[in-house]
């Protein structure tokens, strides 16, 4: 009985294409085959997700594929308080999302500062807010708002305050006049 020998896995590949959320391979060969009964080969494939912000010429891509790194609302109440002292702020806005997916690393974090986190569930809808200074003054956007992005396509976000709880959602709107509930409630970082 001889079993199947394979090499050790390839480095990863690049992400499949730019500017996309795709995937990477890695690949092993068959160093000999299985005879006479011997173990199966296992995958000789994997593949696993990937994002690449820049093209192939070397530009940045487009805004929409930044993560949107988020926070409670309730961080909003001390920021706008600090940024009414000098009047320079734009007004902000508001976009809803649909939560597509979310990492079991949001439930699983004990400190005080990340108990907003259990308000983030698949299925919901939740209010994000874009104000000074995460407002950017050129573009007037908050980066990974989703703006320039097509409909129904999966955004990527992360919390602030645990690594690992990230996910996905999808654009509903933007709100130009912020009426966010408090629970759902959230901030442009």
């Amino acid at each position: 009985v001889i079993p199947c020998v394979v090499s050790e896995w390839s480095v990863w590949s690049g992400c499949a294409e730019p500017c996309k959320t795709t995937y990477r391979v890695r690949r092993r060969h068959v160093i000999q085959e299985p005879r006479n009964g011997g173990e199966a080969c296992p995958p000789l494939e994997e593949r696993a997700g990937c994002v690449e912000y820049w093209t192939q010429q070397g530009t940045e891509c487009k805004q929409s594929l930044i993560p949107a790194l988020i926070t409670t609302g309730g961080f909003g109440k001390a920021r706008k308080k600090r940024a009414a002292a000098d009047g320079n702020e734009r007004a902000g806005y508001c976009v809803e999302f649909q939560l597509v997916a979310i990492t079991p690393g949001c439930l699983q974090s004990q400190h005080s500062y990340t108990h907003w986190m259990q308000y983030l569930r698949e299925g919901h809808t939740v209010c994000v807010e874009c104000q000074h200074p995460a407002l950017d003054s050129s573009s007037l956007h908050c980066y990974g708002d989703g703006s320039g992005s097509k409909k129904n396509q999966l955004l990527h976000w992360q919390a602030v305050g645990n690594p690992r709880c990230k996910g996905t959602w999808k654009r509903i709107r933007q709100l130009d006049a912020c009426s966010c509930p408090s629970v759902h409630s959230f901030l442009f970082i």
